[in-house]
């Protein structure tokens, strides 16, 4: 084929996609126009449509403020017993103890269990800003089944405040705790709510913060530390 004929056929090729495009245009807009007299012809089903929604929309806010209220009165005044507890799935038992946080007064009380929660069950603040990193340790035995160990800890050891940031690490279990864990726990700063201290935890009316012994202190607000460093700099400047 000559440059000219393939010049040519090149010239037509563009103006085909031009006049497509154009036809293109034209049928969009008289749509537009079609849909809009629609729309001015039938203005009500839209005031029906826009109702609709509405009323779906009330319905969705009502059920939401519904069940948060549900929520709020089941941590009110929760108990549960032993045997609640050791029935449970490991899942609903890391609620349970979710809920009991809550119910201590933790606004903020989340269950982050499952694949990847880097060793934290529950973590929630209390009324006091600290932090509370909670590991859960389910035992369908109860106390017969297998005993926490020294490498369950050292895994809640080694997440607990280097990556949940923690001020207060606790393990939870409806079973036993050996020895050697309870030793390392000791070492480390670690809290531990056994079979006997979950009963009084979950059946009594104390936070878990009153019932564990040797909680720390809340953290210093950092404004109060600010100040309290630029004192002391300015004590040293004037000695």
């Amino acid at each position: 084929m000559s440059p000219r004929r393939r010049r040519r056929r090149s010239r037509l090729s563009d103006r085909d996609e031009l006049l497509m495009a154009l036809g293109a245009l034209v049928v969009g807009t008289l749509l537009m126009v079609k849909a809009a007299q629609w729309v001015l012809a039938n203005w009500w089903v839209l005031v029906v449509l826009a109702l609709v929604a509405l009323l779906a929309l009330a319905g969705w806010v009502y059920r939401r403020i519904d069940q948060m209220r549900s929520a709020r009165l089941r941590v009110q005044g929760l108990t549960y017993s032993l045997g609640q507890l050791d029935g449970m799935h490991h899942t609903a038992f890391e609620v349970a103890v979710r809920d009991l946080l809550a119910r201590d007064g933790s606004h903020d009380a989340l269950r982050c269990g499952g694949r990847g929660d880097l060793g934290a069950d529950v973590k929630g603040r209390d009324p006091l800003g600290r932090l509370w990193v909670i590991q859960c340790k389910h035992r369908k035995k109860g106390a017969d089944g297998a005993a926490v160990g020294t490498p369950d800890l050292q895994t809640l050891n080694g997440t607990g405040r280097p990556v949940h940031g923690g001020d207060v690490v606790v393990m939870v279990t409806n079973g036993r705790i050996s020895q050697p864990a309870r030793d390392f726990a000791r070492q480390q700063g670690l809290h531990l709510v056994d079979r006997q201290l979950l009963e009084r935890w979950a059946r009594g009316t104390r936070p878990l913060w009153e019932v564990l012994p040797s909680i720390p202190a809340p953290r210093r607000p950092p404004r109060l530390r600010r100040s309290r460093s630029r004192t002391a700099g300015a004590g040293a400047g004037e000695a």
